[in-house]
C-alpha cells in the first residue's frame, strides 16, 4: 500500500510531463499571444508593400524589359558521341515530346556529344521530381544543372 501512494504521485506526474512535452502542446503554446503590449489588445500583423517595388515593376512592363534567371536543372535524357549520335538524339528527342508533351525538351551539341534534355526546373527537387516521372521511359535519365545559361523568364511560364 505505501508502494502504491508512493508511485502513484510519480506517474501522475511524469503522465503531466509528457503530455506538456507533445506537439499539440507546443503549438497551442506558440497560438497565445505573449503577455504584455499586448495584453489587453488582440495582436494583429501589418503588411506594407515598398512603394519602389509596385514603381519598379511598373516601368519594367513599359519598358518591355525581359526579367531573366541564372542557375536552373534539366534532366538529361541522352547523351552519345557515337557515329549515329545525331541520329539517336533526334528520335530520342521525339520519344520524349511524344509520352512527356507537356514537358520542354532540348537537343545541344556540346563538342562531341549530342545531349537531349529535359524541364526547366528552379529548384533540384523540381528536377528530382521530373527525373523520377521520366525514368520508366528512360531509366538512364540523370540530373544536370545548368549554371552559366541566362535565359528568359518567360521560358518558364511556357511549359
Amino acid at each position: 500500500m505505501r508502494r502504491l501512494l508512493f508511485l502513484m504521485p510519480i506517474l501522475l506526474c511524469a503522465v503531466v510531463a509528457a503530455h506538456a512535452q507533445s506537439l499539440d502542446a507546443f503549438k497551442q503554446r506558440l497560438a497565445e499571444p505573449t503577455p504584455g503590449a499586448t495584453l489587453f489588445n488582440r495582436a494583429q500583423v501589418t503588411v506594407t508593400e515598398h512603394g519602389d517595388a509596385a514603381r519598379a515593376a511598373a516601368d519594367a512592363a513599359r519598358a518591355g524589359q525581359r526579367l531573366y534567371f541564372e542557375g536552373f536543372h534539366r534532366v538529361c535524357v541522352f547523351s552519345d558521341n557515337g557515329p549515329a549520335a545525331r541520329d539517336g538524339a533526334f528520335a530520342a528527342k521525339a520519344l520524349f515530346e511524344e509520352t512527356y508533351p507537356d514537358v520542354k525538351v532540348y537537343v545541344d551539341y556540346e563538342i562531341p556529344y549530342f545531349i537531349v534534355s529535359a524541364g526547366n526546373c528552379l529548384t533540384k527537387e523540381e528536377a528530382i521530381m521530373l527525373k523520377g516521372r521520366v525514368s520508366a521511359t528512360f531509366p538512364k535519365a540523370f540530373l544536370k544543372q545548368l549554371k552559366r545559361e541566362k535565359s528568359p523568364i518567360s521560358n518558364l511560364l511556357d511549359q
